[in-house]
């Protein structure tokens, strides 16, 4: 089978297309002949391997030290299952599907081998497989956040850094829940937060949120920009604050806020399962 695969550790010229061996499902895998994949962000930093300092040896030492040995990327797709191991149930040939490689990856292929038990689903009818092969990662992601910070109706949500892929799943959660939605991103994409459902939005290179006197229920710092200190501060009283993308300082200041006040500061990555990814499609 044909597959993209990346040579060594760089920029997307050390990516290739390579002749690979096509995979075969073990007992309790599926075969998935893969007809959409995404280009994601995880995908970009894994191959150039830009890491957080807290991340780095032991994701260098999982992934291959000198040269990546997962070296077939890809987090999420869409594709047809081609055939089912002999304990998978559940499941059988030519059912759409998609799903999540989770740390497999290996999307960027025709073929990807996964165990049943990963969160991959079969796809809706009324849902494309391009359209399929967006949601597990962002959609995951941003139920997740939303969860954690038990978002109810009539909730002030502000999201920074809402225009990608946890961000734009994560407005139209949450106006399914009937909290109120705020934005913030660059100017050319505030059309299309709003016409996705944002309640608000804010131009981050016109206006500094944290000086307009508002105040949040829950705020989701998907992309880590936000100042810390002033963002706590336009939290209401036991208001939830979820930093996506935190760093070693930002948890250090997240359980410290946490234990001297009433505002919770959260931080856990989300998990990837299959339960999670059916609620997602039930929503569409």
């Amino acid at each position: 089978m044909k597959a993209i695969v990346a040579t060594k550790y760089g920029s997307a010229e050390v990516l290739q297309l390579q002749e690979v061996e096509k995979p075969s499902p073990k007992k309790d895998e599926v075969l998935i002949k893969v007809h959409a994949t995404i280009v994601t962000a995880g995908d970009s930093e894994l191959r150039r391997f830009k890491m957080p300092p807290l991340f780095w040896l032991p994701m260098r030492v999982y992934f291959g030290v000198r040269k990546p040995r997962i070296n077939i990327l890809g987090q999420e797709f869409s594709g047809e299952i081609e055939s089912v191991g002999k304990e998978v149930t559940g499941f059988k040939t030519g059912n759409p599907f998609f799903g999540s490689t989770q740390i497999r990856f290996g999307a960027y292929a025709e073929y990807v081998c996964l165990p049943s038990k990963y969160a991959i689903t079969i796809k809706p009818d009324n849902m494309s497989f391009e359209e399929a092969a967006t949601l597990p990662t962002g959609g995951l992601n941003a139920l997740h956040f939303i969860r954690k910070a038990n978002v109810q109706q009539g909730d002030k949500l502000l999201i920074v850094g809402a225009a990608g892929s946890i961000g734009t799943l994560a407005v139209q959660i949450a106006k399914s829940m009937g909290a109120e939605v705020t934005c913030i991103d660059s100017t050319e994409k505030l059309d299309m937060l709003r016409f996705i459902g944002a309640d608000h939005v804010i131009d981050y290179t016109e206006e500094d949120f944290t000086k307009s006197g508002k105040k949040y229920d829950v705020i989701i710092d998907v992309v880590g920009k936000s100042p810390y200190v002033r963002t706590v501060k336009t939290l209401r009283q036991n208001g939830s604050y979820i930093l996506g993308d935190p760093t070693l300082r930002g948890k250090v200041k997240g359980l410290w806020t946490s234990r001297r006040s009433d505002k919770k500061i959260l931080f856990e990555l989300a998990g990837y399962k299959k339960e999670d990814l059916v609620h997602l499609k039930e929503l569409h």
